[in-house]
């Protein structure tokens, strides 16, 4: 029996597959005959059409932040596609999101951390021919190296802390704020009230915990503007 909340990612290959929704039907109700029964609340769905000459994936990304904000699990059809894109890997990786696949019920957080070391084994390879490129231009006198700091870097430690915290507030914005923008390009609404009541919708908590209201969501658009200076 399933329980909580989720956030649907579904892939399909072409532009012409996501009109006609060959391979996302079947998709689609995969996660719903995997979330059958139990209590549950399907947050959001989100799908990619997929290049397979761009590692860019935005959908993802949108549906990992869903995530993040809301603290939903991230749900997928089939993982044994998926397992071989080391974009995806990589992303679902990096982000630390709950996540589960309904035709592998028994993948976790672990599997895809084992999936993901195997795939970057080339990686690897990559980075220890680097070194021994370094190497060799070191042996023939290359310098190399830069500036390894000093005492005054010691005392940034504070200064430090706060532009991390600064850092971590603006980015979360940016997300919410792309998080906004989906929901206004889907047609849902447009004015502040319903965008805050779209954002509980979906599970996606204000700053400060809580719910959204509409002075949020006009302060949140106003933090995460480019920086004009």
């Amino acid at each position: 029996m399933r329980q909580g909340s989720f956030v649907a990612y579904y892939r399909v290959s072409t532009a012409r597959q996501g009109r006609s929704g060959l391979g996302l039907e079947a998709q689609k109700k995969a996660v719903s005959d995997f979330l059958n029964g139990g209590s549950w609340q399907l947050l959001a769905e989100f799908v990619e059409v997929e290049s397979g000459k761009s590692d860019e994936r935005p959908q993802l990304e949108q549906a990992l932040a869903t995530c993040e904000l809301s603290g939903a699990t991230l749900v997928v059809a089939k993982l044994d596609r998926l397992s071989r894109n080391l974009a995806f890997l990589a992303k679902l990786q990096e982000s630390g999101a709950r996540f589960v696949a309904a035709d592998m019920p028994e993948a976790n957080e672990l599997t895809i951390h084992i999936m993901a070391a195997v795939a970057q084994a080339e990686r690897k390879a990559i980075s220890t021919r680097t070194k021994e490129a370094l190497a060799a231009a070191k042996a023939k006198g290359v310098r190399l190296g830069g500036n390894r700091g000093n005492l005054a870097d010691l005392r940034k430690g504070p200064a430090t802390s706060a532009a991390v915290r600064g850092r971590q507030a603006r980015e979360r914005a940016l997300k919410v704020r792309r998080q906004i923008e989906s929901i206004a390009t889907s047609g849902q609404t447009n004015s502040l009230r319903q965008i805050a009541e779209a954002l509980n919708a979906r599970g996606i908590t204000a700053p400060r915990g809580g719910r959204w209201h509409a002075a949020q969501v006009k302060a949140v658009l106003q933090r995460s503007l480019p920086d004009s200076s």
